[in-house]
Formats: structure tokens, C-alpha cells, sequence
């Protein structure tokens, strides 16, 4: 594994669905270590503390719950997620998942002025592939993919600054896809592997065939792990709970498959609302979950006691 300069980010977003929790997530991995983490591997870390969202007025809309703040956030994160490219590799401290229209964003950004494609991996139990007309819940959390992928009905959003078409985006561990996102992928190349696929083939066959796809077209990868891609039976700091989820085991194997390619340049640690924590377990989920994407082995991972 290279050695790197991480840049950690805290997006405390909370704006993206309406039960409260996640603004207390990048402060969540800080005292679960994620930093410490991180240099035991070798790896020079940077904290930048939490942003701030850009002021924004976006009017009032009868549905979408948060909209301006939402695009205040997102603002702020492509400026920011813009100069921390340039100086390392950002991960996004999370905050709800509609942290990734600013943060994906900002790596599309950055990625164009290279002159090199990004690819996005998303781990969830959700697409997030609808617009601000078709969510029916209003919750902004649940469009970012859409954003990403350059669907029409963002006018009140920045412009997305390089959108990635859906043949670069994959889409791992899925198991709650609402008809109107299901129709709109169905008419993509985005890659897809459900939890049923899971189940049936594993994970590693459908991982593999994606980083193949970044490695062919010389790409730059962006991960964003949400934590409801995991089974809530191991990791229930969540609000949105979805049974059936990658196990413990599945979602080391992802991230010591990421770690081996060596093709992943930023990520995003996203959903975890410590209000619904069990003593800080999930936190330690993830966080060893990103340390495993960023080298550890299983001979380095220290032995956590439940007691």
C-alpha cells in the first residue's frame, strides 16, 4: 500500500432527510480513531476540522425537506473537496449521504482538469438515483446519484461540474430501489449487484469487473460507504435500517479488494447517526472498515472487546 496524505473533512450534513442525528457523525469517527488509524498505517493525516455550508436560498419547496441548506452544503463542498484533491486524498466525514453531491462533485472537478475519468463505487442498500420530482419522500439524501449522474431537475443545485455517465458508476449491496429509480437504471449501464446477486455469486465477482472498468479507461475511483450498506445486526447507527445487508466479512473483502487495486483516490464515510449507536459500535465498524481499504491486513487488526 502507498503511502498518502489524507485530508479528513467533516461534513456534518443533516439536511437530507428529516430525522436528526448525522451532523454528529464526523466528530463520531474522530473519537473512535479513524485518524490514529490511519497514521498507524503510515499515512500522514491532515484534519481540516468541520465545514460550513455556503449560504444559499433556494425558496421553499412544497416537498423537499431542506433544499436550501442541501445546496448551501453542496457548494461548500465542491469548493473545499476541489482543494484538498489537490493536495492529497480526501475523505468526507459523514453526515447523510447527501453530502456526496458536494463531494463526488468536487472529485468529477478535479478529475476533468487531469484530464481522467472518475468512477464512483457506491456502497448502499439505496440507488439514490431519483431527482427532486421523482422522490417521493422529499428527502434530499436519496437523489445525490442522480445529481452525480447529470439528470435533468437540479436548477436550484450548483452546476454538476463533470457528470459521470451511469456506465461509471456501480452500485454494490443494494436491497431498497424504489420503481421510479429501478426504471431509470434499467435504462443505464450503470453496474448493478443487488443483494440477491450477492447471495447468489458473491461479492467479489461484480467488485472485480467494475475496478476493471476504472483500471481499462486509466480512471480515478471515488468511494462512498454508506453505513446501511452493512446489516443493521452490525452496524445500527442508521436511520435508514435495511435488513439483509453486507456482512462483516463481505465488506472487508470490498475494501481489501479497493486497497489492492490501488485506484482509489477519495472517499466518503456517510449515515452514521451516533443517536442510534450502540456504544460507539458502528463508529469502530467503519472506521475499521476504512482502515482495511487503506492497508491494514487481518494480522494488524487489533482484537475489540465487547466487554
Amino acid at each position: 500500500m502507498d503511502r498518502h496524505t489524507i485530508i479528513l473533512l467533516g461534513a456534518p450534513v443533516d439536511s437530507g432527510k428529516r430525522r436528526r442525528g448525522c451532523l454528529m457523525g464526523p466528530d463520531a469517527y474522530r473519537v473512535a480513531g479513524l485518524r490514529e488509524a490511519f497514521e498507524s498505517l503510515g499515512h500522514r493525516v491532515v484534519d481540516r476540522g468541520n465545514l460550513q455550508p455556503d449560504p444559499a436560498e433556494a425558496g421553499d419547496h412544497p416537498r423537499l425537506h431542506g433544499l436550501s441548506e442541501t445546496v448551501g452544503w453542496t457548494a461548500a463542498l465542491l469548493r473545499e473537496g476541489q482543494r484538498a484533491a489537490a493536495e492529497g486524498m480526501p475523505v468526507f466525514l459523514g453526515g447523510d449521504h447527501a453530502l456526496s453531491m458536494g463531494s463526488v462533485g468536487a472529485m468529477a472537478a478535479h478529475a476533468a482538469r487531469l484530464g481522467r475519468p472518475l468512477f464512483l463505487l457506491w456502497l448502499d442498500a439505496h440507488a439514490d438515483f431519483h431527482t427532486p420530482e421523482t422522490t417521493e419522500t422529499g428527502h434530499l439524501h436519496g437523489v445525490s446519484v442522480g445529481y452525480l449522474a447529470g439528470l435533468p431537475g437540479f436548477g436550484a443545485f450548483p452546476p454538476m461540474p463533470a457528470p459521470i455517465p451511469p456506465r461509471r458508476i456501480g452500485l454494490i449491496g443494494l436491497r431498497s430501489v424504489d420503481p421510479a429509480e429501478r426504471t431509470a437504471l434499467e435504462r443505464t449501464e450503470a453496474l448493478i449487484a443487488d443483494m440477491r446477486h450477492i447471495d447468489e455469486h458473491g461479492i467479489r465477482a461484480p467488485l472485480a469487473a467494475f475496478l476493471a472498468r476504472v483500471e481499462e479507461e486509466g480512471g480515478l475511483l471515488h468511494v462512498s460507504l454508506d453505513v446501511d450498506f452493512l446489516d443493521p445486526a452490525i452496524a445500527p447507527g442508521v436511520v435508514t435500517t435495511s435488513p439483509g445487508g453486507a456482512t462483516l466479512r463481505e465488506a472487508h473483502l470490498c475494501m481489501e479488494m479497493l486497497c489492492d487495486s490501488g485506484l482509489v483516490t477519495s472517499l466518503d464515510l456517510v449515515e452514521l447517526n451516533p443517536f442510534l449507536d450502540e456504544r460507539g459500535r458502528t463508529a469502530g465498524v467503519m472506521v475499521d472498515l476504512a482502515a482495511s481499504l487503506m492497508g491494514r491486513r487481518i494480522f494488524d487488526r487489533p482484537t475489540r472487546s465487547l466487554a
